[in-house]
């Protein structure tokens, strides 16, 4: 009995994986013979961290200031690593914007496969803008590899450097209350995220730009990295009116007696 469930359960879930994909593949074919920057449907509801981010790293380029990524210490094969992709992603799209600018970009991880991965990020990025000259290896720190001693590496980065924005994306614990206070201390804009409850608690009550919940997932799609984080966020929405209908269909059924 308990190997139908399972067997029944799964076939459920699989089912789910390829309708999402279809339908997010299809929401991209809709955007594709279009701009998709401005194509009416691509536009997304307001958060104001994202609005503020974009607006903030145009001031970044003009007023020369750096801008901050931390990662969090997960491996990027972690269950725990989509956070982190997400940051990644937008590190990529940020330094393709900044490259024209003074300063690259910094990051800071506390696992040595992050700091790899964000160098690769950067690397590739300001080769796709003929500016490959400009980047510095040295731009993608390992900070430390327990969850404290990270942080605490990451500290001197944050004040020394007075960045203009300190972006937050990754899995982290309390000791994200560190980076963020340091953050809010130099005056920099603090855009925050994180998988952990308790680290988005502590994110609320101290960052100037917290991502609660599904919000953090959002940044590639509010950062424009690419059609597909658009196409991801639509079909979401689908899904979430579609368990809606499902939910009220089905207690509507139970409530008349047909289920």
């Amino acid at each position: 009995m308990n190997g139908s469930t399972d067997f029944d359960n799964g076939l459920i879930g699989i089912t789910f994986i390829l309708l999402f994909l279809l339908i997010m593949y299809l929401v991209a074919y809709i955007f594709r013979n279009r701009n998709w920057h401005t194509a009416k449907g691509s536009q997304l509801r307001e958060i104001p961290a994202f609005k503020k981010l974009n607006e903030s790293v145009n001031e970044a380029i003009e007023s020369g200031k750096g801008i901050h990524f931390t990662f969090g210490r997960e491996n990027i094969s972690s269950i725990y690593s989509a956070s982190t992709l997400v940051g990644l992603s937008m590190l990529g799209k940020i330094t393709r914007l900044v490259a024209v600018g003074d300063k690259q970009p910094t990051t800071s991880s506390g696992d040595g496969s992050l700091m790899i991965l964000s160098q690769d990020v950067m690397n590739k990025a300001y080769r796709e803008t003929s500016s490959i000259e400009e980047y510095d290896m040295l731009a993608g720190r390992f900070t430390g590899p327990s969850p404290f001693t990270y942080a605490s590496g990451t500290l001197p980065l944050i004040y020394d450097h007075n960045f203009s924005i300190n972006i937050i994306s990754g899995h982290f614990e309390s000791e994200i209350a560190l980076i963020t206070e340091a953050s809010e201390n130099t005056q920099s804009q603090t855009i925050a995220g994180s998988d952990d409850l308790m680290a988005q608690a502590v994110i609320f009550a101290t960052s100037s730009d917290p991502l609660i919940g599904e919000e953090l997932y959002a940044g590639g799609a509010y950062t424009r990295v690419g059609l597909m984080h658009i196409a991801s966020l639509h079909t979401q929405d689908v899904f979430r009116w579609l368990l809606i209908i499902i939910i009220l269909v089905g207690s509507g059924l139970k409530f008349a007696g047909i289920l």
